[in-house]
């Protein structure tokens, strides 16, 4: 008689909380829970005449800052997704915004998305002190899987994805239909037993001593996640053999 197979225990499961902090430090950043009063005239004004940033995103670009500040209103509204400012330390202004969404306890999987970063923001640390502050919480929190999915043609986000450490799991065809448009979605993740290394690379590759004294990285990221990755995904290792360009932020 074959013998039926079942997952491996996960002995003493119990689900994780809801997210809901209102505030994450970090050294570089600070997020914020998304409040159009406090946040919304820092990312209007650092968005404004940066079409491209809506190019994948189900919303956007705006007309005008009233819209815009509707569409804050919206998103700030809900607990799922629930979205973050992301205040760099300085002036402490909003110039990207994250949310987390599609958000099971049940299951222990939580997935980070609709991220749109200014361009002031995007290839910088504080970029990606950002991810991993938001990474760090959930596992911290009891998470087992951490995802992120996105348009399949977005090239840059599948390229962020590998570089913050989410591993290539494939592609959903036809997933949904989004501005009169098919959407296929590429889906990539990370799972608890991966983050202790993970988190080790972020740690190092943030270290002060990773920057010169003109703030460029001794060391990519990408150097240090690569080799953690469980599956690579295809397209962008083909274009990386091809010399497809620098490493791209989220968005």
């Amino acid at each position: 008689m074959m013998e039926r197979l079942r997952g491996f225990p996960v002995p003493d499961w119990r689900a994780p909380p809801a997210p809901g902090p209102a505030v994450i430090e970090g050294r570089l950043v600070r997020l914020e829970r998304l409040d159009p009063g406090r946040h919304g005239d820092a990312l209007w004004d650092a968005w404004q005449g940066h079409d491209w940033l809506w190019d994948y995103m189900g919303y956007g670009p705006f007309a005008d800052r009233a819209a815009h500040l509707a569409h804050l209103r919206a998103m700030a509204g809900g607990d799922d997704p629930m979205f973050y400012a992301i205040c760099p330390r300085g002036d402490g202004r909003a110039l990207g915004v994250a949310s987390w969404l599609r958000i099971a306890p049940g299951a222990g999987s939580i997935e980070v998305g609709h991220i749109c970063l200014s361009p002031a923001l995007q290839r910088r640390p504080e970029a990606t002190e950002a991810m991993a502050l938001m990474m760090a919480w959930a596992f911290d929190a009891g998470y087992r899987r951490y995802e992120w999915k996105c348009d399949a043609l977005n090239l840059p986000s599948r390229r962020a994805a590998e570089r913050f450490g989410f591993s290539y799991e494939g592609v959903f065809r036809q997933a949904m239909v989004v501005k009169g448009r098919n959407r296929d979605t590429a889906w990539f993740a990370v799972i608890d037993s991966e983050w202790p290394a993970l988190r080790a690379a972020f740690d190092r590759w943030l270290d002060p001593a990773n920057f010169d004294a003109g703030g460029r990285q001794r060391t990519a990221l990408s150097t240090l996640t690569h080799p953690l990755l469980v599956t690579r995904d295809p397209v962008t290792a083909r274009i990386g053999r091809a010399g497809g360009g620098p490493e791209h932020p989220p968005s």
